[in-house]
């Protein structure tokens, strides 16, 4: 079985430009949300969220300004880009076309027909 980290790693510039639709956040910020929504489920380690958010900034599908935390730290704080929301919108499509084929795999109501 899969651990949830291997799973993790082809989904989350996804699960990133997600976070930040729902406004700007700062890098731990990110990954308290996502760990949060998901129960803990999903842990997103500085080593893989970092070079995500360089690489997203790099290819100008978020950009990032320094600003201050809730405890009045430098922190660097990501927002969306118009191309972020983009391809957002093209990977959630794929994302929800991928999970309706799995769960069919997965989950049948019934044994599938022989051809």
């Amino acid at each position: 079985m899969a651990e949830s980290s291997e799973l993790l790693h082809g989904t989350l510039d996804t699960l990133v430009l997600k976070t930040l639709a729902w406004g700007p956040r700062h890098g731990y910020a990110i990954a308290r949300w996502i760990a949060s929504t998901t129960d803990d489920t999903l842990l997103i380690e500085e080593g893989s969220l970092y070079p995500a958010l360089y690489r997203m900034e790099r290819r100008g599908l978020i950009e990032a300004e320094w600003g201050l935390s809730d405890t009045k730290r430098k922190v660097k704080v990501y927002r969306l880009t118009d191309e972020g929301r983009a391809r957002l919108s093209v990977e959630t499509a794929q994302w929800q076309r991928f999970a309706t084929a799995v769960a069919k795999v997965l989950l049948p109501n019934q044994e599938p027909t022989h051809a």
